[in-house]
């Protein structure tokens, strides 16, 4: 049959360019090098909250969003500091309500909790009772004795005075959601007190994001802070943002983690399929060296590390190994001694199809670059990375490591046709004769 435009591409120009010795040396100098950008990227590609980038980029969202950053830049995530165990309350009342002294100048480092000196950043309703009682006596709150503290003598006087204080018509009614009572309305089960995290955000590439890290200490410093307060009622700490927090906290390290369990898992069923130890070594290295190049272009193009992200670099793994795996079982069935014309075989055999593959992944991806949703444009990037970078590893590097150091053919691998062995070596000595 005769040979098609592609494949004769293949084994009359690419082939001989890529594996003459200077092209072998070209091409392991120009992968070492991607290969070193691949690390510097990886090691510096952040884990950033992505969340405004859905928001698509002609949404009056975004500029009510670049607003609050200019106008409101001190107005953060808001969160609260739940104490248990009512007895326990009464108990400290004098402490909890002079809690603002130990949240007091903790906003420029972490926790970065914001100063307690307006309504919007601290709500204690402990403080708004006692200072209540201070100034006005407990007449409007249900009339109970007070001590010479100004607090209610009991604990069952102390629920009575709080429960007037907070309710709908009361002086405190600003604090009527921050209380749990037990059934009967006898007892406090869980107070809270609202604080208010500062403006947590950074400027990337000419935008304003939030700042994932920050956030991740903030959430950190903030738990281990009330763990501390050995001398008050037990508590627990609880923001919305949590929920994102803890994911901005263990995504890189899943990211690494499902990246190497999923190349091992192509390691293993390249072995089975293939059947061949260095074959497979091979593919698996030229797969691993395409993922963390791809890593590295990421952080050229910007794109951080989150759910979006993640889960397509997983998928590069399954879809760049491909482009090895057909190349290194074609250079296993051509048969011969000479590691050079069975790679341009193997070329010439499954290339033009690796290439054919390529270029309609490619371009069923590519109308996507334009599109204004993150998700798309995200996945768009990341796929046509994968292809350039998979369909290079597979049809340049990978053909010039199994030149070097591949196996043996199959016992039952074809022989290799007479005019490629001819034609390459009319070639090397035209080259040797040059030289």
């Amino acid at each position: 049959a005769k040979e098609g435009r592609i494949s004769t591409y293949f084994r009359k120009y690419h082939a001989p360019a890529i594996l003459s010795k200077p092209g072998k040396a070209v091409v392991l100098l120009v992968f070492s090098a991607l290969f070193g950008y691949g690390i510097y990227g990886a090691i510096n590609l952040p884990v950033e909250d992505s969340e405004r980038n859905f928001i698509p980029s002609g949404s009056y969202i975004n500029d009510y969003i670049d607003l609050a950053d200019e106008y409101f830049p001190s107005s953060g995530v808001s969160l609260s500091i739940n104490f248990e165990n009512g007895q326990d309350i009464y108990d400290k009342r004098v402490e909890l309500a002079n809690l603002s002294e130990r949240l007091t100048g903790l906003s420029t480092a972490a926790p970065y909790i914001a100063e307690p000196n307006s309504e919007s950043s601290y709500q204690n309703a402990m403080t708004g009772l006692h200072d209540f009682l201070a100034s006005s006596g407990s007449a409007a709150v249900g009339g109970v004795t007070l001590g010479d503290d100004n607090w209610p003598t009991s604990y069952e006087d102390f629920v009575l005075t709080m429960k007037n204080y907070t309710s709908f018509t009361g002086p405190g009614r600003v604090y009527g959601r921050d209380f749990s009572y037990s059934e009967d309305r006898s007892s406090i089960r869980l107070y809270k007190v609202d604080l208010e995290y500062v403006r947590l955000t950074k400027e990337n590439r000419g935008e304003v994001i939030a700042d994932a890290a920050r956030q991740i200490d903030a959430m950190d410093e903030t738990r281990a802070m009330v763990e501390s307060w050995d001398d008050l009622p037990s508590a627990f700490v609880f923001c919305e943002q949590y929920l994102s927090i803890e994911g901005f906290k263990v995504i890189q390290q899943e990211l690494y983690q499902n990246v190497g369990l999923a190349i091992a898992c192509v390691a293993v069923i390249v072995l089975i399929t293939v059947g061949n130890f260095m074959a497979a070594l091979l593919i698996t290295i030229n797969v691993a060296l395409c993922i963390v190049e791809i890593l590295g272009f990421m952080f050229a193009a910007g794109i951080v590390i989150d759910s979006v992200s993640v889960i397509n670099i997983v998928l590069a793994v399954g879809l760049s190994v491909d482009y090895s795996a057909h190349i290194g079982h074609s250079f296993l069935v051509k048969g011969g001694s000479n590691k050079d014309i069975r790679a341009t075989e193997a070329l010439a055999d499954i290339g033009a199809s690796v290439l054919n593959g390529a270029m309609s992944t490619f371009l069923a991806v590519a109308v996507l670059l334009g599109s204004s949703s993150y998700v798309f444009r995200t996945l768009s990037i990341q796929f046509v990375l994968t292809v350039v970078l998979g369909s290079m590893h597979g049809i340049v590097l990978l053909p010039v490591l199994l030149s070097l150091v591949g196996p043996a053919p199959f016992a039952s691998a074809e022989a290799p046709r007479t005019e490629v062995v001819d034609d390459l070596e009319l070639s090397e000595d035209k080259m040797e004769n040059e030289e």
